[in-house]
């Protein structure tokens, strides 16, 4: 094997364990198809369908069937790929990707809040974002810095469409992140300060997440408090993080309720909790 050649599987591997954690090792697995497909099939283009086919197949087997009974040997579970007592994804692709699991009490806690919400604002669905890989702490979720415990959780804020004035489980970020809810004049201004403390990593997701769909959905402050209330009721809760200017304009009181930290990203834009 040429160094190209081995250099370029080194890059593939490092790029789907950092994204997946378990993609690397099904991409090791599957060059062993690969070699029997290079001595079977002349076609080229039919070899390079044959080869992501058979990767696809396997990381799908993995994900679905062999990850979960063994992620619970860490100690950890799944969150629904589907809407299940009113918690689901915000983007599937949280889940194709592995990060969609968490320790059993923090699974227990945002189910709780989810239903409660849908009890009080019946239709309701949280949606989830983040959560951590199935297997060993400290491994990390890039681009998060600490969820890597099992114990850590984002989820969406809600949304009304300003085209119909209803209330949705929709977000104008796809992917739940960037699409900050600024401080008005008169709020701290907490991205400023860090920014202008040198942490430039601060609002650097407002800056490459589309904002064309902003301007369609309106911050619903109402429902946002009331999750943010009922995680905080949780007793297996410990923190939760949320931009200061929004714990002032929503009146959150709770003590479990603080500030990230400049280290961090801003959180205008998503709940972050996190469990004992």
């Amino acid at each position: 094997m040429n160094k190209v050649k081995l250099l370029f599987r080194i890059f593939i591997f490092c790029i789907l364990t950092v994204i997946t954690q378990i993609g690397g090792l099904v991409y090791l697995l599957t060059l062993y198809i690969f070699r029997f497909l290079n001595d079977k099939v002349e076609n080229k283009v039919v070899l390079a369908v044959l080869k992501l086919t058979s990767f696809i197949v396997l990381y799908l087997i993995a994900t679905f069937i062999i990850v979960p009974p063994v992620a619970s040997l860490f100690g950890r579970v799944p969150l629904p790929m589907f809407s299940s007592n009113h918690l689901k994804p915000l983007n599937r692709i949280t889940c194709l990707l592995n990060r969609n699991y968490v320790k059993p009490d923090l699974k227990s806690a945002v189910l709780n809040a989810s239903v409660k919400m849908n009890k009080k604002y019946p239709g309701t669905e949280v949606s989830y974002l983040d959560a951590c890989f199935p297997f060993i702490n400290k491994f990390p979720l890039i681009p998060h810095l600490s969820h890597n415990d099992g114990k850590k959780l984002d989820l969406a804020f809600f949304y009304i469409d300003k085209s119909s004035g209803q209330e949705g489980d929709e977000s104008p970020s796809f992917i739940g992140y960037g699409i900050c809810e600024e401080p008005r004049s008169g709020e701290v201004n907490t991205a400023e300060f860090c920014n202008d403390k040198g942490y430039l990593q601060y609002s650097f997701l407002k800056y490459i997440i589309p904002q064309n769909k902003k301007s369609d959905f309106k911050f619903d402050a109402e429902r946002t408090r009331i999750l943010v209330e009922l995680l905080a009721n949780e007793e297996a809760v410990s923190k939760i993080f949320i931009e200061p200017h929004l714990k002032q304009r929503l009146s959150l009181q709770s003590g479990k309720i603080r500030f990230h930290g400049c280290q961090a990203v801003r959180h205008d834009d998503h709940i972050h909790f996190q469990i004992k």
